[in-house]
């Protein structure tokens, strides 16, 4: 996962071509170049791949637009530097940075330090990094004595110290110091750990040491001790590459490498996330909630399901109590949304905790942006962490400076793909900082969300949406009884049928019924509309019409009607009836049949409201899908029957 960056989606696969154009604009770039040059960079690149994001970085520097932020870093080690320059510059596109690395000669830490001349000095340096190495600092073999690892750690760190005394007038900002990935060859076994003239207990020590050095605000860490610890010292060192090139880790290592580092100098130059956006239908919990009730929803102990979802509530509050800000941005009535915080008992996450709760059936793009000026921050302030790939896509198209982990279809791994993306890295913590959430929240409630809208004819054509409409038959029926039964907030009247009941109107001569199916490039939603419709003559009576929420806003609902249309045509009717029969979970449907053109024929005291379409001034829609009908020809032949 971590040496993977599974967090991010995959690379463009026009990459290459996508580079050639920033490269192309890089000495008069336009208002969209900083936007376009991050989603491309946020992906899940290759050592290659960020080299050629390296020298889109170099060429645009002169002519940068002000979005960027610049910053040249000086680079020492007693390894290969070479790799590791363009990993962190390619890497800083993805975090909002043109990143000039400046490499220092190989091997010469200490002398270019104490060398006023040499170029690092006089390279204008903004920050710098020192990359060490167990075996160059002498840590890689054990000690003959207590009193020999006692005074081999400390001119280790001795030596570092001196490194970072002697650029200290020539670096601007922050000098940054890597801790060290302990050796893999253990000489005692687990008792490495507690024999403390073992290589192992060394590093421990000297890394514990830079802790408690950057503790006192001398140095910022970057933790690639522990990064190597979480992805497997047996990965992440290569003794052949040490033996031929010095290279302190395996190459294919390099990509998450750059990215801790790029995101640590993010972090410096104040470009660290601040707000954790959250869906919540399978989510925060198992389920959803507008059909399930709280009753049904999977969350809490003593499931595996439950527990998964208790883990991600439980990662949302530790981030809010170091200072992230929550907030919720879900496709759901806000009433149904609130019912887990205010009556689940097993919720983690209470009402109080959300700094902006917005629960509607907007586009999440634009509720995004509702709460980003809501909490008055940047855009580029939010992470969202949403389980469904169609709307993680759709915000990555419209705001692509909005982080949006890639998750893995188990929830139980939620926390730990949303904690490795490194979003809110921090280089220290006061305080103010745990107290930001509070205050952000306080904030909040004294702003008026605002609704935006969002263009999605791109993001919809895009998805490859292909909506298949058949007939309801025996594999088909069981999946329409239980929607049939189980919807609850598209569902313009509620009726319920039973299998039996559902099998009985696919043979009845007065009854219509068929089910919709999307595809997209995301993969099968499965079943997401059933229609049910009677056949009166010149008309027919629309009796169910239920869509799965999640494919709302992807204009499925034309398709659907279109098909209905075109049924009952074929049938010789001339109007299509609407009936909308309010209840307490589908007032999102209330305006249902007036945004498709009918006509209201009559509303009682209730809300229920009678709809009418005429079929002669009917025109089908051109949609951003391919829609395969095979109710209508059903309909067709046995007619002709």
């Amino acid at each position: 996962m971590l040496s993977d960056l599974a967090w991010l989606p995959a690379a463009a696969p026009d990459f290459r071509e996508r580079v050639r154009a920033l490269r192309a604009e890089a000495a008069a770039p336009g208002e969209q170049y900083f936007e376009r040059a991050v989603a491309l960079a946020t992906a899940a690149l290759d050592e290659n791949q960020l080299g050629q994001l390296a020298r889109v970085a170099r060429d645009v520097a002169p002519a940068a637009p002000a979005a960027f932020s610049k910053v040249r870093l000086g680079l020492i080690g007693d390894g290969t530097l070479s790799l590791l320059a363009p990993v962190i510059s390619g890497s800083g596109v993805r975090h909002g940075l043109l990143i000039d690395v400046v490499e220092g000669a190989y091997g010469s830490g200490v002398q270019q330090a104490m060398d006023p001349t040499s170029p690092l000095h006089g390279a204008g340096l903004d920050m710098l990094l020192i990359a060490s190495d167990a075996r160059s600092l002498g840590l890689h073999r054990a000690a003959d004595s207590l009193e020999d690892a006692d005074a081999r750690v400390e001119a280790a760190l001795a030596q570092l110290k001196l490194v970072v005394q002697g650029f200290k007038p020539a670096v601007a900002a922050a000098i940054l110091v890597q801790t060290v990935a302990p050796p893999l060859e253990p000489l005692f076994g687990s008792f490495d750990r507690v024999e403390q003239t073992s290589a192992f207990a060394m590093v421990e020590a000297l890394n514990r040491r830079i802790g408690e050095w950057a503790a006192e605000g001398q140095i910022v860490v970057v933790d690639i001790a522990r990064l190597a610890l979480s992805i497997g010292l047996e990965r992440w060192d290569a003794p052949r590459h040490w033996h031929a090139s010095k290279l302190s880790f395996a190459p294919e290592m390099a990509p998450i490498y750059g990215d801790v580092v790029a995101r640590t100098v993010a972090a410096l130059r104040g470009r660290a996330k601040k707000c954790l956006v959250l869906d919540l239908d399978n989510t925060l919990w198992g389920g959803v909630i507008g059909d399930d009730g709280v009753a049904g929803i999977a969350l809490g102990q003593g499931s595996a399901a439950g527990e998964a979802f208790l883990a991600i509530q439980h990662t949302a509050l530790e981030l809010r109590r170091r200072g992230v800000v929550l907030a919720v941005c879900s496709k759901n009535e806000e009433a149904a949304a609130l019912l887990p915080f205010r009556e689940h008992p097993e919720m983690v996450l209470k009402e109080d905790h959300i700094a902006v709760f917005q629960a509607n059936w907007t586009d999440k793009a634009a509720n995004l942006r509702a709460i980003a000026e809501t909490l008055n921050i940047g855009i580029d302030a939010l992470v969202f962490l949403d389980d469904n790939p169609a709307e993680r896509e759709q915000v990555r198209r419209e705001l692509p400076l909005v982080g949006v982990p890639e998750l893995p279809e188990e929830p139980a791994l939620y926390p730990r793909m949303l904690m490795a993306a490194g979003y809110f890295e921090a280089v220290a913590f006061t305080q103010d900082d745990r107290d930001r959430a509070g205050m952000y929240q306080a904030n909040a409630a004294r702003a008026a969300a605002v609704n935006a809208s969002g263009d999605l004819d791109s993001y919809l054509a895009s998805l490859d949406m292909v909506c298949t409409i058949a007939p309801v038959d025996s594999v088909s029926r069981p999946r329409v009884a239980q929607l049939i039964n189980k919807s609850n907030q598209f569902n313009l009247t509620t009726r319920r049928y039973t299998e039996a009941q559902v099998e009985a109107a696919e043979s009845d001569p007065r009854r219509h019924i068929s089910q919709a199916r999307l595809v997209d490039k995301f993969g099968d939603n499965g079943i997401i509309c059933v229609m049910v419709a009677d056949r009166q003559g010149e008309a027919w009576e629309i009796d169910t019409w239920l869509m799965s929420c999640r494919v709302l806003g992807r204009r499925v609902q034309e398709a659907c009607l279109d098909h209905l249309a075109r049924a009952a045509r074929a049938d010789g009717a001339q109007r299509l009836i609407g009936r909308y029969i309010p209840s307490p979970k589908n007032a999102m449907v209330r305006d249902h049949y007036a945004k498709l053109g009918f006509t209201l024929l009559s509303e009682e005291a209730s809300g229920e409201t009678l709809w009418t379409l005429d079929l002669a001034a009917y025109a089908s829609p051109e949609l951003p899908m391919l829609v395969d009908d095979k109710a209508v020809a059903g309909a067709a032949l046995e007619l002709q029957q």
